[in-house]
């Protein structure tokens, strides 16, 4: 059974990553869209430095308590 559920898997895997391939870029909306120069490309570049902040803090805090529970 375990055999068989890793084939499938890695079939699935394989037809996903074809089917990805196989699809073009996204034709951009009539009108510009309004992602001129200027305007952010999507709304999470306005957070990527705060979220990058919380990431490293997550990283020490996590690592910490890790190394408490170690020792």
């Amino acid at each position: 059974m375990k055999h068989i559920n890793k084939t499938l898997l890695f079939l699935f895997l394989i037809l996903g990553l074809a089917y990805k391939a196989q699809s073009g870029p996204p034709s951009p909306p009539p009108g510009g869209g309004g992602t001129g120069p200027g305007a952010p490309s999507s709304p999470i570049d306005l957070y990527i430095y705060v979220l990058a902040i919380v990431a490293m803090l997550l990283i020490l805090y996590f690592g910490k308590k890790l190394q408490k529970k170690v020792v």
